[in-house]
């Protein structure tokens, strides 16, 4: 049984995370989202609205293209002290010229 946390960005970010969730076969990752504020999810206002789309999106997204489930959502790391996972995949920075 194979543990990732998936670490997203920005939203255009998000097409290279998932290629590569889905190239590691996981049977379960938690989702994190590092962009913006922790408690946006819970805000009633067009930020939070767009930010719950993009998180049912990317869950859909994972179960689909890898068949694994999607056992939690962190919206900030420190949510995640004492968890273990088997890999983290998060954006690639750019290089620097």
């Amino acid at each position: 049984m194979s543990d990732v946390l998936a670490i997203f960005g920005s939203s255009d970010s998000d097409a290279d995370v998932l290629a590569e969730i889905a190239h590691l076969h996981p049977d379960r990752v938690t989702v994190l989202i590092e962009d913006g504020p922790a408690d946006l999810v819970g805000e009633d206002s067009e930020e939070g609205d767009a930010l719950r789309t993009r998180l049912a999106g990317l869950m859909t997204a994972i179960e689909r293209d890898t068949r694994a489930t999607v056992v939690g959502l962190a919206g900030d790391r420190s949510q995640l002290r004492g968890w273990r996972f088997d890999r983290a995949v998060a954006p690639q920075l750019p290089l620097a010229a």
